[in-house]
């Protein structure tokens, strides 16, 4: 993602978007000059079949100017098809083009990005916001082009005709300028109220969603009610506001409008008294008048557009002027296929807070060891886990794979080489077959169908009704908790890394299904380098080291036999929990 061009001004960022479209842009803009130039022929050509080709008796003229002023508006209408259709589609690709940026930076920014910020908050940037940037990069220039044109055209005839009238009539515009700025300031407040709470509610919506069954099950649903009628009565405020100031800007300008119409007819007939002008002039003038007062009201319309779209555009663009926290060196190179040394050496992480979760730690894991770090909760365990794949960025020392620090390669490839399984397994609401081929998407059928036996996961799918194209529903609540960890493993033997990392994976499993799938684990950590994150001590008993840390720091290591002989902080964690299972 190139963050220079989010660095220019609001309006030369929105003006970038319309460079890969600005073939729809110019067809959008000859038709709306096309429009105008209809609506501004009109009354000039009444004019003159009023005032020369009827008084002359030049009636096949007379009725062949109408012929033509028929043609005119017809060629209008399809010049009105062309800016609706096309004008609306280039708007929607402006919209998927935006949105796509969104996305992918979205996908740069770090986890403690997402640590900070709610979903239903982004969801609402990415869905609400764009849509009006939509309407504005449509409707705006050509709105804008449309009135400036007509307005520009009508003021130079009207001249033409009667100067005086025309100065006149035209001393409303810029007291309606100054009103508009006067009122613009109002709507910008309020609008970026609404933005603001209207992601509030998102947010609101989707924790409440999400946490559904929860609720239900504390029969708490009159609490999550009342904060949601909290954010919605919030919401509706600033909605009040922002239509009381609309209300204000639309009653001025629907005063004003019709002012022009008065001015017209009087002053008109000023000039007619006075012999500086006759009846067909000021029907001309009339109808100049209803000709221009569509483009005022579109200048209106493109106020509200402006201020709606740029208040979600700023939205956008402060987003995207997010730097993520751990980002790719500008040497970084590619990694290879690792071999799996993993070596830790004076690492401290403390989070932007300046809370300290690590400690100057060192661990060396050679290639095809397994490691398993245990301790309290708290500690940094699953921390240590996170700065391996530079999820997030070590504060001191550093952390080398077969040699090379994590910071100098790509993210991507060093990822590539690890896989990683969690205690909260994520699926993608889809099928079975969906979230295995996740490890990796040019998967066969056949290898998916072969990690999913290495898993212990193959006859289980096979007692679902629809087999691999079985719907996991959201988050996978339609499989057990085994099911889905068991899913998870066969993700990693489909993408089948050098470096594993079980993050307590099987602590929010039940012993009979975690005994279950222990020789799944034990399979899948054959071969590779394996650090083992874990709760239930029974099940690191075959790890080559285990690696106690609390307050931060190392304070014990060894096998499972030499620490318990040492009678050390393990031991104490192993006899409470060998305790509790008696």
């Amino acid at each position: 993602m190139n963050q220079e061009k989010f660095q220019h001004s609001y309006l030369s960022i929105f003006l970038s978007y319309y460079r890969p479209h600005l073939g729809l842009f110019l067809l959008d803009m000859c038709c709306a000059l096309g429009i105008s130039l209809v609506d501004l022929a009109f009354p000039y050509a009444s004019r003159m079949a009023l005032n020369e080709l009827l008084p002359q008796n030049l009636f096949a003229a007379f009725f062949g100017v109408m012929a033509i002023l028929l043609a005119a508006y017809g060629l209008r209408a399809g010049m009105h098809y062309i800016v609706t259709y096309w004008g609306h589609m280039m708007g929607v690709r402006i919209e998927a083009d935006i949105r796509r940026d969104l996305f992918h930076h979205m996908q740069d920014l770090s986890f403690s990005f997402y640590d900070k910020n709610r979903t239903g908050q982004l969801m609402s940037r990415a869905t609400n916001d764009l849509f009006e940037i939509t309407e504005l990069a449509h409707h705006g220039p050509e709105d804008l082009f449309i009135s400036v044109v007509t307005l520009g055209g009508a003021f130079a005839l009207m001249c033409t005709i009667q100067w005086k009238l025309a100065l006149i009539v035209f001393a409303v515009v810029p007291i309606f300028v100054v009103f508009t700025i006067f009122q613009r300031r109002k709507m910008v407040r309020a609008s970026l109220q609404v933005k603001q709470n209207m992601a509030g509610i998102n947010g609101q919506l989707e924790s409440a969603i999400s946490g559904m069954r929860t609720a239900k099950a504390f029969a708490n649903e009159d609490q999550e009610g009342e904060k949601f009628r909290v954010s919605n009565d919030q919401f509706k405020g600033a909605k009040r506001g922002y239509y009381k100031a609309m209300a204000g800007y639309m009653a001025g300008l629907e005063f004003a409008l019709p002012v022009m119409n008065v001015l017209t007819i009087a002053a008109g007939g000023f000039f007619i008294m006075r012999g500086e002008m006759d009846l067909v002039d000021l029907v001309t003038f009339s109808l100049y008048i209803s000709t221009f007062l569509t483009p005022v009201r579109k200048l209106a319309a493109f106020v509200e557009q402006f201020l709606n779209g740029m208040a979600g555009f700023k939205r956008f663009v402060e987003l995207m002027r997010v730097e993520p926290e751990v980002k790719d060196a500008p040497d970084a190179r590619v990694m290879g296929v690792a071999k799996g040394d993993i070596r830790i050496e004076d690492v401290s992480f403390s989070y932007s807070s300046g809370e300290t979760v690590l400690s100057h730690i060192n661990i060396h894991i050679p290639q095809g060891e397994t490691v398993a770090v245990v301790g309290p909760s708290g500690g940094g365990k699953s921390t240590l886990c996170q700065l391996i794949p530079r999820f997030y960025d070590v504060t001191g020392g550093r952390i080398l794979v077969d040699g090379a620090d994590v910071r100098s390669v790509t993210q991507h490839s060093l990822r590539s080489n690890i896989g990683i399984v969690q205690q909260d397994v994520f699926l993608f609401a889809g099928t079975i077959l969906d979230n295995i081929r996740y490890g990796r998407p040019d998967a066969t059928e056949a290898e998916i169908i072969e990690a999913a036996k290495r898993a212990e996961i193959y006859d289980d799918i096979m007692d679902m009704p629809d087999g691999f194209q079985t719907y996991v529903g959201e988050r996978g609540v339609m499989l057990s908790g085994g099911q889905k960890q068991r899913v998870s493993i066969a993700r990693i033997f489909l993408k089948n890394p050098p470096i594993l990392i079980l993050d307590e994976a099987t602590s929010a499993l039940d012993s009979v299904t975690e005994a279950r799938i222990q020789s799944a684990f034990d399979e899948l950590a054959r071969g590779r380098t394996t650090l083992i994150i874990a709760h239930r001590l029974s099940t690191i008993r075959n790890a080559h080291r285990i690696i106690v840390v609390d307050e931060h720091s190392i304070v014990e290591e060894g096998t499972h036999e030499q620490l318990l002989a040492s009678g050390g902080e393990y031991a104490q964690l192993y006899n409470a929990q060998k305790s509790v299972a008696v």
